[in-house]
């Protein structure tokens, strides 16, 4: 009754808190017209996509690249032995817990969605080249490397390593607005240009989220049509996303510790287990070989392909702003809410460990996990009988959450397999809207690591509203549109966040290299003037 009693008083305190007040208008207006307008609405979402790919898709390709070789340049200096917490503290989770949290809230539902259809879309439409030849084999999972390799999780470790940074060694409250301390001042991260800047991560997050979500409805839907016939469509997408959510509320009541650390560690084991199988039992030498080979080819081709815009249109026409473009915004739309929760379970670790762990293994098994899903998929498409490929590809192409399916329908026991498919989507969709609960809770809660439950109730409820409209105003390209209305902005965030950070740490090393520059200098000093009386002496 207590605990009770004191949720629902720091919840009446929270509603006096700007950020929740303008971030809640601007969402249920969103809601609001998205429900009224459907038509209109998605009308409108399609013109500003096709706008903002046009005239700002070169800026998403420069920001996400300056992210990569920075967070490239804090791991490898010795701005990397920084602790993200006391000089002495041990990290909060271990590592195993740690990765398994950090994965299923960062990539979980989108590889599942776009582990097979993304690199058989690259193999029937490449970005240059021919399509379906052993080249475009090459290159359907060079750019699906690519696209989930190290540029999406250097964004986040941006958000990550600077709200972790400003937290947890400067004693600022974990807001978005924290992190620009340098340049607002500590008054200014709580002032007008500090709720605009939360505001602008809570609304990004909820299309970032939103994104992810609807993929995985998509997805669930398409495997339930294909178990059971039922047609994948509004109807059946509005049930999911209402079942789901509530799972995912259920989910929060309980708790990081419990709900979003225990359904983690379940999913990761039940998608490796996954793997595992359709590695053993598939094309077992292809997949070792295709990984070998693709991992050379993204390293080799990697400066190219992050700056690659194609201006003079040598590429497959519109190719960039549907793949990397989408890719990057998304993931830039995602860095608020993945970044604030990845600094949330990040207490303790060095800057260097941090972005190790944040960056390279996750890499590493998407790469993995791509070869061994989509590799299964590009041997059964390019050396298979036409009747299967064919089915594969006419599956992608008809609607992309078929993809994953149509793979596993060429393995014994298919129904078992996509059931278990289905499980992992859905467990994944529960972990990303309770995390996301957690975080939008905290930005709009003045930072409170554990906002209260019933203010992540509403954020967990408008995150599965958000999902509903987007689905209903255009499906899959309504989602890609909300990627990049809510990535842009905050990528300038990002640059701004990006400088302070660098500023505030170069500070702090000065601060620590004073005491001994002073030493060097007093035993300097020492020995001239021991040697000047020496002299003396003589």
């Amino acid at each position: 009754m207590r605990r009770m009693q004191k949720g629902l008083t720091e919840f009446s305190e929270t509603l006096k808190t700007p950020t929740l007040l303008v971030s809640l208008f601007l969402a249920l207006l969103f809601v609001l017209a998205g429900t009224v307008y459907t038509e209109i609405f998605g009308e409108y979402m399609s013109s500003v996509f096709a706008w903002m790919v046009s005239n700002l898709g070169w800026s998403f390709m420069l920001g996400a690249s300056i992210f990569l070789f920075m967070t490239l340049f804090l791991m490898l200096s010795p701005i990397g032995e920084v602790k993200l917490g006391g000089d002495y503290e041990k990290p909060a989770y271990s590592n195993l817990s740690w990765f398994a949290m950090l994965f299923s809230c960062g990539m979980g539902i989108g590889l599942l969605f776009w582990g097979v259809s993304e690199p058989i879309w690259h193999y029937i439409w490449p970005p240059y080249g021919d399509a379906k030849t052993s080249e475009a084999v090459y290159t359907a999972m060079r750019y699906s490397f690519f696209h989930w390799g190290f540029h999406p999780w250097a964004i986040y470790s941006v958000v990550a390593g600077s709200l972790a940074y400003f937290s947890y060694r400067k004693g600022l409250p974990m807001m978005l607005s924290s992190t620009l301390e340098p340049i607002l001042g500590q008054d200014g991260i709580n002032g007008k240009w500090g709720i605009t800047v939360n505001t602008i991560g809570v609304l990004a997050t909820l299309f970032g989220i939103a994104t992810t979500l609807g993929l995985g409805v998509m997805q669930i839907g398409a495997g339930l049509e294909e178990l059971f016939g039922y047609v994948s469509g509004p109807d059946l997408w509005l049930a999911i996303i209402f079942v789901v959510t509530v799972l995912a509320i259920m989910s929060t009541a309980s708790g990081i510790d419990r709900g979003i650390k225990w359904l983690s560690q379940i999913n990761l084991t039940v998608a490796a287990l996954l793997m595992l199988l359709i590695f053993v039992l598939g094309p077992t030498l292809f997949i070792l070989e295709i990984f070998t080979t693709s991992v050379g080819g993204y390293l080799q081709n990697l400066l190219q392909m992050s700056f690659g815009t194609d201006p003079a249109g040598t590429g497959a026409e519109g190719w960039g702003g549907a793949w990397t473009v989408f890719y990057w915004a998304w993931w830039i739309a995602w860095a608020p809410f993945v970044g604030t929760f990845i600094a949330r379970i990040s207490r303790g670790r060095t800057i260097r460990s941090f972005i190790f762990g944040v960056m390279l293994a996750p890499t590493l098994v998407g790469m993995i996990w791509f070869s061994v899903f989509g590799g299964t998929a590009l041997y059964i498409e390019h050396f298979g009988p036409a009747e299967i490929a064919a089915g594969i590809a006419t599956a992608v192409e008809t609607d992309s959450a078929l993809g994953f399916f149509s793979m596993l329908n060429n393995f014994p026991f298919s129904g078992l397999l996509i059931a278990v498919a289905m499980f992992s989507v859905a467990i994944f969709f529960i972990t990303s809207s309770d995390s996301g609960t957690y975080v939008i809770g905290m930005l709009t809660s003045q930072g409170n690591p554990n906002p209260p439950l019933p203010l992540r109730i509403i954020w967990g409820s408008l995150e599965g509203a958000f999902a509903a409209v987007l689905l209903l105003a255009g499906g899959l390209e309504a989602l890609q549109t909300a990627s990049i209305i809510g990535g842009f902005p905050f990528m300038v965030i990002m640059l701004l966040m990006l400088y302070c950070l660098l500023k505030a740490l170069r500070m702090e090393l000065q601060e620590e290299s004073l005491p001994i520059e002073r030493a060097r200098l007093r035993a300097t000093m020492k020995e001239i003037r021991e040697k000047a009386d020496t002299e003396d002496e003589k």
